[in-house]
C-alpha cells in the first residue's frame, strides 16, 4: 500500500512538471482549464473575464492571486482602457494575427509601464505567484504579464536592533525592492550595479547582490554568485537561511558574514568594496566580508566628533574583553591563586563566602544561567513587561540569595558586571557569540586555573585566526597587520585623514583629495 501511494505522488509529480514545460495554448478556454489544473480551486486565485473593447471576437481573462496586486492600478491601467468601447474599433476588427493582436495590446491599449509576454506555463505560474496579473487573449499564443504587485508592507521606521543617537533613522522593510531602493538613494554612482536572482525550490526568493563596479574588491562577485547558486532548498524564508550556506565557518561561534538593518551601514560597506546580499521578506541585508573589529563598531562612531567616537569605541573593546574574561578570572584567582588578590579585597572576598555552601565554579555558573534565563525570559515576554519583569526578578533573585547564602555578594556584582558589559556590544548576535565562548573558558578555569584559562585562551583565539570570510582574514587588519588600514579599527581618525579605502581594494584607492585637514585662514 505504501509503495502504490509513492508510486502515484512520483507520477503525479511528473505529470505536474510536463504541464508547466507545456507552451500557452492558441485557445483560451484550454489556457483557463490548465491554470485550474497547476493552481487548483485556490479561493484567493481571481478570474476576470471579459471582451476587449465590448468586442465579442477578442475574449480575454485577467488571472491574479488575491493580496498579492494592487487592485486599483488594474481596474485603472488594464481593464479601464480595455473595455472603453468610445475608442475607435475599426483597427482592432483588422486584426486577425496573434502577433498583430499582441502589438495592439501592448502599444494601443494597455497603458501599465510594465509588460512582458511569456509562453509557458511554468513562466505564468511564477509570475503570478510573485503578484503579477497575467491576461490571456483567446487566438493569442503568448500570454502578458502586467506589473501589478501591490502587497501591504510594513511602513519605513528606525531599526530595532541598531539605534543611533545622531544619525538616519530609517531601516529596512519586508520588501527587498524598497531596501534597494533605501541603498540607491545613498549611492547616487552610475557603476552602482544589482543583481538578482531566485533560490528556494517551492518558495522561489528573490535575492539580490549590490556592489560598485570598479570598487568592488577583485573576484568577490563571483565568488558570492558562486555560492549562492550552490544553494538548493525548497524555501528561503530570512537571511540566516542564505548565511548559513554561505558562511566560511558554520560550525564557528564567531559569525563570518555581517547582517545590518540599516541602510546606511550597508551603503557604507558597499562604499568600501563589499558586496551586500538583499533577500526579499526580512528586514536584515546581508554584508560580506566581514570581519571580527566591524561588530565592535556602531554608524555613530561616524556621526560625531573622531575623538568622541574613538572614545566610545574604546570603551566598547574594554566592555568585550570584560564580558568575555571577567567571571573566569575571579573563579581562577578565588579558586588558585589567592595570593594575587590583595589582602583587604581577599578578606572581604572570603568573608562574603563564609556561609556559601557551593564551590565558586559552581556558584559562577548558577549566576551566569540564572541571568542568561531573565534576559532570555525579557526578549520573549511582551514589551510592556518584559523589561519590568527582568529588572525585577534580577532584584529580588539577586536580593533573595545573598541573604539566602547560596551565593555570595561579590560574585552578583561580578555577574552582573558581565552582563552589563555585554550589552555594550552594539551587534547583538555577536554579543551572543561572546556569551557562548565564556563558558568553556569559566569552567576551565575553575578546574585547571591559570592553565586552563591560558589553555582555551590560546585555542579560541588560534581559532579566530584560522578563520576567513570570503578569502579575508578574520582578524585583518590587525592580524595580519596592515598600517594603512589603523586609521578605523581601535580607533576612528577624522575624515579628512582618511584619504584611502582598505588596502585590499585595488581598483579605486582613494578616497577623497589630498590635504583635506580644515584650518582657519591666515
Amino acid at each position: 500500500m505504501q509503495f502504490w501511494i509513492l508510486y502515484k505522488r512520483s507520477l503525479h509529480k511528473v505529470d505536474l512538471t510536463k504541464q508547466l514545460e507545456q507552451d500557452v495554448f492558441v485557445r483560451l478556454k484550454q489556457n483557463l482549464d490548465e491554470i485550474e489544473k497547476l493552481l487548483g480551486n485556490s479561493s484567493d486565485v481571481v478570474k476576470r473575464d471579459f471582451f476587449i473593447m465590448n468586442n465579442n471576437t477578442f475574449e480575454a481573462t485577467l488571472i491574479y492571486i488575491d493580496g498579492l496586486v494592487d487592485e486599483t492600478k488594474i481596474e485603472e491601467t488594464v481593464l479601464a482602457p480595455l473595455l472603453n468601447n468610445n475608442r475607435d474599433l475599426q483597427f482592432l476588427s483588422e486584426l486577425t494575427k496573434s502577433e498583430e493582436i499582441a502589438t495592439a495590446l501592448t502599444k494601443k491599449l494597455l497603458l501599465i509601464p510594465s509588460i512582458n509576454k511569456v509562453s509557458t506555463f511554468q513562466d505564468v505560474i511564477n509570475e503570478l505567484l510573485a503578484g503579477n496579473t497575467v491576461l490571456f487573449v483567446d487566438h493569442c499564443v503568448q500570454c502578458f504579464v502586467l506589473a501589478t504587485q501591490g502587497w501591504d508592507t510594513r511602513g519605513i521606521e528606525e531599526p530595532q536592533s541598531d539605534t543611533v543617537i545622531r544619525g538616519p533613522r530609517d531601516g529596512f522593510v519586508e520588501s527587498i525592492r524598497a531596501n534597494t531602493a533605501l541603498v540607491r538613494r545613498r549611492i547616487r554612482d552610475p557603476m552602482f550595479r544589482l543583481q538578482s536572482l531566485q533560490i528556494g525550490k517551492r518558495s522561489k526568493t528573490d535575492v539580490a547582490i549590490a556592489y560598485i563596479d570598479g570598487v568592488v574588491r577583485e573576484g568577490l562577485v563571483d565568488e558570492v554568485l558562486e555560492r549562492l547558486n550552490r544553494i538548493k532548498i525548497d524555501a528561503i524564508l530570512e537571511s540566516n537561511y542564505i548565511e548559513e550556506f554561505i558562511d566560511d565557518a558554520p560550525n564557528s561561534p564567531f559569525m563570518t558574514v555581517q547582517g545590518s538593518e540599516r541602510p546606511d551601514k550597508i551603503a557604507a560597506g558597499i562604499y568600501e568594496g563589499k558586496v551586500a546580499i538583499f533577500v526579499d521578506n526580512t528586514p536584515f541585508v546581508l554584508l560580506v566580508p566581514t570581519h571580527f573589529w566591524t561588530f565592535l563598531n556602531t554608524s555613530d562612531d561616524y556621526y560625531t566628533q573622531y575623538w568622541m567616537g574613538s572614545f566610545f569605541r574604546f570603551i566598547r573593546y574594554i566592555a568585550f574583553i570584560i564580558s568575555l574574561t571577567l567571571p573566569s578570572l575571579f573563579v581562577m584567582l578565588v579558586s588558585f591563586h589567592q595570593e594575587m588578590i590583595p589582602t583587604p579585597l581577599a578578606i572581604t572576598i572570603a568573608a562574603g563566602r563564609e556561609i556559601v555552601p557551593l564551590p565558586i565554579l559552581l556558584e559562577a555558573l548558577i549566576m551566569e544561567l540564572a541571568f542568561e534565563l531573565m534576559r532570555e525570559a525579557g526578549l520573549r515576554m511582551p514589551k510592556q513587561i518584559g523589561q519590568a519583569v527582568s529588572i525585577v526578578g534580577s532584584l529580588i533573585i539577586g536580593q533573595a540569595a545573598v541573604e539566602a547564602g547560596l551565593v555570595s555578594p561579590i560574585m552578583v556584582i561580578v555577574v552582573a558586571t558581565t552582563g552589563i558589559a555585554s550589552f555594550a556590544i552594539p551587534n547583538y548576535f555577536a554579543s551572543v557569540s561572546i556569551r557562548l565562548i565564556r563558558f568553556p573558558i569559566l569552567i576551565a578555569s575553575g578546574v585547571l586555573g591559570l592553565l586552563g584559562f591560558a589553555t582555551i585562551f590560546v585555542v579560541v583565539l588560534i581559532h579566530a585566526l584560522s578563520l576567513r570570510s570570503f578569502g579575508e582574514p578574520y582578524l585583518a587588519p590587525v592580524f595580519p597587520f596592515s598600517s594603512s588600514d589603523q586609521k578605523d579599527t581601535l580607533f576612528r581618525a577624522p575624515w579628512w585623514a582618511k584619504e584611502k579605502r582598505p588596502a585590499d581594494v585595488k581598483d579605486e584607492p582613494e578616497r577623497e583629495s589630498e590635504n583635506q585637514k580644515p584650518s582657519p585662514e591666515k
